[in-house]
């Protein structure tokens, strides 16, 4: 408790004197702090262009998070899950290499798929947000 003594005298104070928290910079910050939460054809849209070259989970992991997809944050089986599941309708295929890492890539039918979520195309989303519904049921 008396670590915390003097914290309410701090909260007074002003750390940076030189921003101000206009109310439409208070609106904006929080917009961001709860629009963090990516939208599942935004993830699946991601994964299908990543995999357009062979990947294996771990580097497509790496490339989702620096596009700032936090999703599989502190819950990484939830993208190998995911990965199986595309994998299963035929969007993605897998492969074994001899380093005896799992190799994901690209299907045709995902390729498709691909070009109707750049178009926004709302029919896709509605299957993908199946799939989605699935992996979270297995995940």
């Amino acid at each position: 408790m008396d670590r915390l003594k003097d914290l309410k005298k701090l909260s007074h104070q002003q750390a940076f004197p030189e921003l101000q928290f206009t109310p439409d910079l208070q609106k904006r910050i929080y917009e961001d702090i709860h629009k963090k939460e990516e939208k599942e054809e935004e993830i699946l849209l991601a994964i299908f262009q990543l995999l357009k070259k062979k990947k294996e989970g771990f580097e497509l992991l790496s490339n989702l998070r620096s596009r700032g997809i936090s999703k599989f944050n502190q819950n990484e089986g939830f993208l190998y899950t995911l990965l199986h599941l595309l994998e299963q309708k035929g969007y993605i295929a897998a492969e074994w290499k001899k380093d005896g890492n799992k190799y994901y890539f690209i299907q045709s039918k995902g390729i498709k798929v691909l070009s109707k979520l750049e178009r926004n195309n709302q029919n896709v989303l509605i299957s993908l947000r199946e799939i989605w519904k699935g992996a979270m049921i297995h995940g």
